[in-house]
């Protein structure tokens, strides 16, 4: 496939988490294997220097050079090397919108602004609000004294300490005691509590020790995009663009870096895409990173009939008569009142003469129904929230009155800043708090996608796969990410339920009286992922049970952990494994579904690794996926296990593997589909919807690419229990292969033979 602009599209790319411990030279190690798989591009996590130890590489000290502890120019290099040796393109994730400052020490361009203020040098780097005082450092503890504080060193090379945190001082200051030192320097260092309410410098959602970048500077872009450039004339695919709804000016960054990459480079962006949103047409970019095509994908396994049960059975247990979108309005309301009220508070500088500001900008906030508008663009977003605003707070219309067209302006500073908060009240509002308090059907609280949205019949699945066709060929598409709150195969085994809701209604239960938690709702989200993962090792279920009860922050929260209340999760986690009441049926339930699971993991796979768009393999994903939130998902992969496997199926030949726990199955679907679409790439240019005919026609997904079939099986369950395909039919058109068993098939045929090895078949004419 080939872009207005000539430059040629990826068949695929395969994700790698680069690290401390699995660096450059471990990617370049890999490479032969990726080859062998059918993957067609090299797709690298942030590799510029990062604070030491990161393990994702997102907190950007440096833009100068590759990351010394992720590999260093050698290991870029060798990673360049292997893969042409291959073959194979390069695709690397970026970071224009934050950078690190944990540790000043490590960021020279932080340090430098800590010690000379806003006269520094790098001053202009960061966006930070002079106006309001010094330079607000949330880093002191609750008892703190200032006893507790030290100067170091002499002249120019002066330190004030606190315990194993370093500032500089400024020239001329370092005379008295360490606290009357503190109360001469640029920034104040203040309780950690004060970043909620009183932060001056733009953050990355609510993280402090990662500080805006104003990249909407020309200066500032070609500074902090240095080594970037270096990559472009290496001849790297493209770039991986990491949260643009940060950015002051996303449409004009995306034009700086498409002159930076040249008209033929692969361009893609982070934004998620709510339910029927569209990627800005103006962007000179080539898509997004697929979390639209995710929800697509995992949908359409999911019975729309039943909702009706799932809703009934969710009011029974938790007596939440919430729904979907009024757990998003909560969620966000909470967002703004708290972690994220800073920055309400600095909007609300900005316009001191309007009366009840604060009140109404949060509630604007509250009511967009999308991550931001890119004014002047999505000017209807904004109506939209104004209009939500007016109907849940009539109070205030006057004062959004006032305010809206300072907000409509989009050389208004209020309407840059507001767009920019518009996003981090999305994300910190919903993925990270309605996501784990309205718990229906957890399958479908995925970042992208759409709690209120009970699956996709296929109807809806055809038609948004012909849209994708027409309005993002060129974006990528995914099952799972290093920010996916579930692995690809855990949704597809919790669509499983759906199909079960009286199974799972006895079950589950059973589970809450025999291991009860007080809060219902998040012991209902505790079981489905028991029900999800399976009995994986205890110590990654109590880690993720930690972290999504104080991300509910229901009844227990990161800053005030109830140990009474986590003591009761983390027993009932253990019940699951200890407790033959508990054990028994929770085993003999996951052995029961387990096999469906599998049956919609190849089906949901297969659908994205052919749908319109360039599929993502995320790292170690080929074989079974039974990971949960990050850092679960981001756990080492053994890659000589995948190679030798994979040797193995192609030393075997043409006989597919059984479909069992190895995940060989999902591996042979995997690598012949990849190197299908590596080696056919005209075969997958269109997109033509297929109807089966008979009594099974609904549990059929088929569709034309231009030249090669898609055929797969959803809601195994109900197939099963109806009897089978029995004389169901599918016209394929023309002779062609079976890639999966190398069975041959012509004209009408009947899918009981079609999909009698797998539940998914892949014909090439």
């Amino acid at each position: 496939m080939t872009s207005a602009t000539g430059g040629s599209l990826p068949s695929a790319t395969y994700r790698l988490q680069i690290t401390p411990g699995f660096d450059l030279h471990a990617a370049a190690a890999v490479c032969d294997y990726l080859d062998a798989l059918g993957v067609g591009v090299v797709y690298l996590s942030p590799i510029l220097p990062s604070s030491r130890g990161s393990d994702h590489g997102y907190d950007v000290v440096a833009w100068d050079t590759v990351d010394p502890q992720r590999g260093g120019p050698d290991g870029w290099t060798r990673v360049l090397a292997d893969a042409r040796s291959r073959s194979l393109g390069v695709l690397v994730d970026i970071v224009p919108n934050h950078a690190g400052v944990a540790d000043p020490t490590q960021n020279a361009a932080w340090w430098d602004v800590l010690k000379h203020g806003r006269d520094a040098e790098h001053a202009p780097w960061f966006d930070i609000e002079w106006a309001h005082g010094r330079l607000l450092l949330p880093v002191l503890g609750d008892d703190f004294d200032a006893s507790q504080l030290e100067v170091v060193g002499a002249g120019d090379d002066a330190e004030l300490r606190y315990f194993d945190n370093r500032f500089p001082i400024a020239p001329g200051t370092g005379d008295g005691s360490a606290a009357e030192v503190h109360d001469r320097q640029h920034y104040e260092l203040v309780n950690w509590r004060r970043a909620d309410t009183d932060q001056n410098y733009r953050r990355f959602f609510a993280v402090t020790t990662l500080a805006g970048l104003r990249v909407e500077d020309d200066a500032i872009f070609d500074a902090t995009h240095e080594q970037i450039g270096r990559w472009v004339e290496d001849g790297i695919t493209g770039l991986r663009v990491d949260h643009p709804d940060g950015l002051a000016d996303p449409r004009r960054y995306a034009e700086r870096l498409r002159e930076l990459a040249g008209p033929d480079a692969w361009l893609l962006v982070e934004k998620i895409l709510e339910h029927g949103e569209e990627l800005p047409a103006d962007w000179p970019v080539d898509g997004t990173t697929g979390y639209d095509a995710l929800a697509e994908a995992t949908g359409v396994l999911v019975d729309p009939a039943a909702e009706p049960a799932f809703d009934e059975l969710y009011r029974d247990l938790t007596a939440d008569e919430l729904d979907a979108p009024a757990h998003i309005r909560a969620g966000k309301h909470e967002i703004v009142s708290t972690i994220l009220r800073a920055e309400i508070n600095r909007l609300t500088r900005l316009v001191p003469d309007v009366p009840r500001a604060d009140e109404a900008l949060a509630e604007l906030a509250v009511s967009f129904a999308v991550y931001r508008s890119y004014l002047p663009g999505g000017e209807a977003d904004l109506d939209a929230a104004v209009t939500q605003s007016r109907a849940a707070r009539p109070d205030l219309t006057d004062t959004l009155e006032l305010l809206l067209p300072r907000l409509r302006d989009p050389a208004d500073e209020l309407a840059v800043r507001f767009q920019q908060t518009s996003g981090a009240v999305m994300a910190k509002g919903v993925e990270d708090t309605a996501f784990y308090r309205y718990t229906r059907f957890v399958a479908l609280n995925e970042v992208g996608g759409d709690p209120a949205h009970f699956g996709l019949g296929l109807d809806a699945f055809h038609a948004a796969q012909q849209r994708r066709l027409r309005v993002a060929p060129r974006a990528m598409t995914t099952l799972s990410t290093h920010d996916t709150k579930r692995g690809e195969d855990v949704r597809a085994r919790l669509a499983v339920l759906a199909e079960l809701p009286h199974e799972w209604t006895a079950l589950v239960r059973g589970l809450l009286a025999a291991a009860p938690v007080p809060d219902t709702a998040f012991a209902y989200l505790l079981w489905q992922t028991f029900a999800g993962v399976g009995l994986i090792e205890r110590e990654r279920l109590h880690a993720y049970a930690e972290k999504a009860m104080r991300e509910a922050a229901t009844s227990t929260t990161w800053t005030k952990p109830d140990e009474r209340f986590e003591a009761t999760v983390h027993a009932a986690v253990d019940a699951a494994y200890d407790d033959p009441a508990v054990h028994t049926a929770l085993n003999a339930f996951v052995e029961h579904i387990t096999p469906y699971g599998w049956s919609n993991a190849l089906t949901q796979k297969l659908v994205q690794l052919t749908m319109p768009g360039v599929p993502d393999v995320y790292q170690g994903t080929e074989l079974w996926e039974d990971s949960l939130v990050d850092p679960d998902n981001r756990r080492p992969v053994d890659y000589d296990a995948r190679r030798a496997l994979l040797e193995r199926l192609d030393t075997d030949g043409s006989r597919p593997p059984a479909i069992d726990a190895s995940g060989a199955a999902k591996l042979w679907v995997v690598s012949r589909t990849l190197r299908l679409r590596r080696e056919r790439p005209e075969a997958f240019t269109g997109y033509t919807p297929l109807r089966a005919d008979g009594p099974a026609a609904d549990h059929v997904v088929a569709y034309d690419r231009g030249g090669v079939l898609v055929v797969a099986t959803r809601l195994p369950v109900a197939l099963e229990r109806d009897g089978g395909w029995r004389d169901t039919t599918l016209d394929v058109g023309g002779r062609g292969n079976d890639v999966f068993t190398g069975n041959e098939h012509e004209g009408r045929v009947a899918v009981a033979d079609l999909l009698g090895t797998y539940p998914v078949a892949l014909l090439a004419r």
